[in-house]
């Protein structure tokens, strides 16, 4: 039998629906709940908080294709991509999941049954193992599912025992292995063994204990079940290939970067591994931009940006020379968009980023031949020939040289590079960002909150009232349950019911205050650190307050309303933004409350004035036609086909609320809305910026908010214009010509200036002696008073051009700083460069500079080293 991958993962989630399992849609890869990850990498993370008891749902039975990156931690696989049969960095674990419901025979039995009847495993050929001492689970393998002994195998903890961390839930695993056949002289091998004769295909986990900080184990009150297996395994086995590579969830990937890059798959192993790896990282490039990651220098824009990067590199190896994996994307998206329709939906925008990112690391790599090719110069010339690690980790860093590319580049002239210095400074790099990483998601869920949760849920009411009563259900100060709090403290309340809206989805929890028979709260904030539990952040102001006494609640009616305002100003601009620039311009970030709003958004240009007001003009004429806002609940796919807008970096349950004005703008969303679009008044655009690559930002005002800050603004105009006693229609032609006038006042002083250094370049130029190592090519070196940066470059032209073949450096020493240029003539640039010259004179005066290899400039501290300086200069040029 061989099966399709899609019909194995849509058979798997089906067998496990029709035994009461909720079908659940892949998370993103970018976890948010666990603060200790980078990626998602297992089926169960996003069901950490239920294991953990610290979170509750409506079902206990659940079944997921999870997507899952393994590039970073202990889990990375990146360095193995293409040259082994089963690593990859993007991959899919299929797993059905126990919440205190089934426990081992029901997991046994539903795994042998799947296995073996529905997607075609030949029992004699798979084998299991379990713990050593889990006889249970052995007793059911053999007794319930008759699996003959000589197939069961007994291993220890690093094999078949699990655990979340150092201390929580954990337990014994099974694990179903496929056996390849036996390999002679391996009579007693077994599934713990590298032989490649047994192949992991599904892991049971049974979670029934609770390991404290000692090391002591509790049974669990609700043991459960966790199960993974990778679907690319398990299409290789059913397709009866030995690689997943050879499987359909590769082979159209493969053939699409090796009909791109003009070669014929099995012409050679590395060309091969090159292929692989194009096709591996391909998958990894699409669905994480797609699930909103985009390059950076740090956490995991810095991991994309190295998986391009190496993508890239490899395609070189190809020999690509421009930008195709975005093509090879394109193909995953056409293979993966039926299982993951968001894939499709913003093909666009995955592909254009893929493409634009991969331009650029081709045009570093350029520089960075370069870089390497003046370093090789610099090492021939003082007779050197190892490249320090310092250098080889700039290369890599910056310009995304892999250290075996180096290598290659100084074996082609002999050299070497220093290895152990590169490690030195990759760890001192790990090491800092290590310190820097500041986790990933969610704020870490602290245990208090998740026991409140597993008790109590608040239910909001803040849509149809902004008051109600209720009773203290909990008290908190300082993270600890308490039953008073007295004048001026700070405390935690929790409600069954609250009109306080807590802060999420952008929008910021509500302000107001609480009030008992006793005492009087002020309440500053509104934070949801569990689904379902609004924790309330106040002061006491007045008396005192006590756990269970009735409360009135009261939301800031001013406040809420212009967080209203604004929160429903970010959907008509989201919507003008999208009718402006186009759909690839996505929401990826807000930030909603009384005073303002910011937005941020997918766009790789700055904002043109025209396309500011185009998009103001929209949003305001919505506005004036006063659209009826409507609120609805519905299923998610239902509402994605009626064209709601689903947010890149939000979660959603199967049902949502889609909140829609008029006919233009349509968004899933949890927050507070106004009841049309005429009750917003005004939306004024503040400022447009970039805060990431990629990525822009803007911030806006609405209602009275707006109103006042276009009279502020008008106020600063008429005072200028009362300044320059001109009417304000006239401002910008008087500040215009100020500046005119300003400019050839500067002029002029720059030509008296040069007039004044005019002499002195004269006798400059009659010092010009000859380069003994250069026939035919002179020096210059000397101070110059009175000038500045932009004078010194104009005399370093003026030198060099008189000089017509030649190197040319000048110093000046102002109040607190020395000033210094190179020049060199172009014919010279091949042995002679400015930039390089630059570094070991400035560092004379305590400086630094750099520049290109026909002029450079540095700045330095120590006056009156100026002379040793310019010996230097005058040293290194004689050779």
């Amino acid at each position: 039998m061989s099966l399709p991958s899609r019909e194995i993962r849509e058979t798997f989630l089906r067998f496990f629906e029709e035994r009461g399992h909720r079908r659940i849609a892949s998370a993103p890869l970018v976890p948010d709940s666990d603060p200790t990850l980078m990626f998602v990498n297992a089926g169960m993370v996003p069901f950490k908080r239920l294991f953990l008891g610290e979170e509750t749902r409506d079902f206990s039975r659940a079944t997921t294709s999870q997507k899952c990156m393994r590039v970073s931690g202990k889990h990375n696989d990146l360095e193995n991509v293409g040259r082994t049969p089963r690593h990859h960095t993007f991959f899919e674990m299929l797993g059905n999941f126990s919440f205190g419901d089934y426990f081992k025979e029901a997991a046994i039995e539903y795994a042998w049954e799947l296995l073996t009847q529905r997607v075609g495993f030949r029992p004699q050929d798979l084998v299991v193992s379990v713990f050593r001492d889990d006889d249970e689970a052995y007793a059911i393998w053999r007794d319930r599912i008759g699996i003959p002994t000589s197939k069961i195998f007994r291993l220890d903890e690093k094999e078949n025992f699990w655990s979340m961390g150092d201390t929580g839930p954990c337990g014994p695993c099974s694990e179903i292995h496929f056996d390849w056949g036996a390999i002679p002289g391996r009579a007693d091998d077994d599934p713990s063994s590298d032989s490649g004769r047994f192949m992991e295909i599904w892991n049971l986990v049974f979670m029934q204990f609770n390991k404290d900080a000692s090391g002591a184990m509790t049974p669990l009150p609700k043991p459960s079940i966790d199960t993974g297996g990778g679907l690319e395994r398990w299409a290789a086995v059913l397709q009866g290939v030995r690689s997943s590579w050879e499987s359909d969830c590769f082979t159209p990937l493969v053939a699409r970067a090796a009909e791109l890059a003009n070669v014929v798959p099995g012409s050679s192993a590395e060309t091969d591994v090159s292929l692989r790896v194009v096709a591996d990282h391909a998958r990894a490039l699409a669905f994480l931009i797609g699930d909103g990651v985009l390059p950076s220098n740090a956490g995991r824009g810095y991991v994309l940006r190295r998986i391009l990067r190496r993508a890239s590199r490899h395609g070189k190896l190809l020999g690509q020379d421009t930008p195709f994996i975005h093509s090879v994307a394109d193909r995953v998206i056409d293979q993966m968009k039926e299982a993951y329709p968001e894939l499709g939906d913003r093909r666009a925008y995955i592909t254009d980023r893929i493409r634009r990112e991969e331009e650029r690391f081709l045009e570093t790599l350029s520089k960075g031949l370069t870089l390497l090719e003046g370093e090789i110069g610099e090492l021939r010339a003082k007779g050197a020939m190892e490249l320090p690690g310092a250098t080889v980790f700039k290369l890599y860093d910056t310009f995304g040289f892999p250290v075996d590319l180096t290598a290659d580049i100084l074996a082609g002239q002999s050299m070497t590079l220093d290895q152990s210095g590169f490690d030195s400074a990759m760890s001192e790099q790990k090491t800092r960002a290590r310190a820097s990483w500041k986790g990933s998601g969610d704020k870490s869920v602290q245990e208090i909150y998740g026991r409140i949760a597993s008790d109590l849920q608040t239910t909001f009411r803040g849509y149809e009232a902004l008051t109600l009563e209720a009773k203290i259900a909990t008290l908190l100060q300082g993270g600890e349950l308490v039953g008073q709090a007295g004048p001026g403290e700070k405390v935690e309340i929790v409600f069954e019911e609250t009109p306080f809206y807590g802060e999420s989805g952008g929008q910021v929890g509500d302000r107001g205050r609480v009030t008992t028979a006793t005492g009087e709260v002020e309440i500053e904030d509104v934070q949801k650190p569990v689904a379902g539990l609004f924790v309330h952040h106040g002061i006491v102001r007045k008396g005192r307050i006590e756990l269970d006494q009735d409360a009135r609640l009261e939301v800031d009616r001013a406040s809420r309303q212009a967080t209203v305002r604004n929160h429903s100003g970010t959907h008509l601009l989201h919507s003008a933004l999208r009718e402006v620039l186009g759909g690839q311009a996505m929401q990826k970030g807000s930030m909603v409350g009384p005073d303002r709003l910011r937005f941020d958004f997918t766009h790789d240009a700055p904002l043109t004035r025209a396309q500011l007001e185009a998009i103001e003009d929209r949003v305001n004429g919505w506005i004036v036609d006063n659209q009826p806002g409507e609120t609805r609940e519905m299923d998610y796919k239902s509402a994605i086909a009626k064209g709601a807008i689903a947010i890149f970096d939000e979660k959603y349950g199967d049902e949502v609320r889609v909140v829609s004005f008029g006919d233009c703008s349509r968004e899933l969303c949890g927050g507070t809305h106004a009841r049309a679009t005429g009750d917003i008044g005004l939306l004024k655009i503040l400022s447009e910026s970039g805060i990431a690559a990629g990525i822009r930002r803007i911030e806006a005002l609405t209602g009275l908010g707006a109103l006042r800050h276009i009279r502020a603004q008008e106020r600063i105009a008429q005072e200028a214009a009362e300044r320059l006693k001109v009417p304000v229609a006239e401002l910008p032609a008087r500040v215009g010509k100020l500046l005119d006038e300003r400019k050839e006042a500067q002029k002029q002083i720059d030509d008296l200036r040069l007039k004044k250094q005019g002499g002195g370049a004269t006798d400059l130029f009659g010092s010009a002696r000859p380069i003994a190592a250069i026939a035919g090519a002179k020096a210059i070196s000397g101070r110059v008073e009175d000038v500045d940066a932009k004078a010194m470059r104009m005399l370093i032209d003026d030198l060099r051009n008189r000089l017509g073949s030649g190197v040319v450096c000048l110093a000046a020493a102002g109040e607190d700083k020395v000033l210094l240029a190179i020049g060199v003539t172009k014919d010279l640039t091949d042995r002679l460069q400015a930039g390089v010259l630059i570094r070991e004179v400035a560092a004379v005066v305590g400086g630094s500079g750099g520049g290109k290899p026909d002029f450079a400039q540095a700045g330095g501290k120590d006056a009156s080293r100026i002379d040793e300086a310019l010996a230097v200069f005058d040293r290194l040029v004689a050779g």
